[in-house]
């Protein structure tokens, strides 16, 4: 999904969740779906972008405010992802959470 945050007010944050995967699959595409579908539905969601390859995968998610976060990181079908992602999914994960203070782009 391309975001076009251009339409997103001056500032917002955002949050980075990048990981290694197991070799385990057991659903994770379907959950990741479900996922992005439950997140574009809560308070203060702007958006979502998401890429993989053989060793990492980075989402990015675009949010009103900590508060929209931190709800979304307390969400219960959130929290049963995470569970279940830490049991058999990832071998690992890193979550990073900013402030965008500014942004530029170029596109031919």
């Amino acid at each position: 999904m391309s975001v076009n945050t251009k339409e997103f007010k001056e500032s917002y944050f955002v949050v980075i969740f990048s990981s290694q995967r197991t070799e385990v699959e057991n659903g994770y595409g379907k959950m990741a779906q479900v996922m992005e579908d439950l997140a574009s539905r809560q308070q203060g969601f702007l958006g979502i972008e998401s890429t993989r390859d053989n060793e990492l995968g980075n989402t990015i998610s675009y949010w009103e405010s900590l508060e929209d976060i931190k709800r979304w990181k307390e969400n219960a079908a959130h929290n049963a992802a995470q569970i279940k992602g830490k049991k058999e999914w990832y071998k690992n994960y890193k979550v990073r959470i900013c402030k965008m203070e500014r942004e530029y782009s170029f596109e031919r």
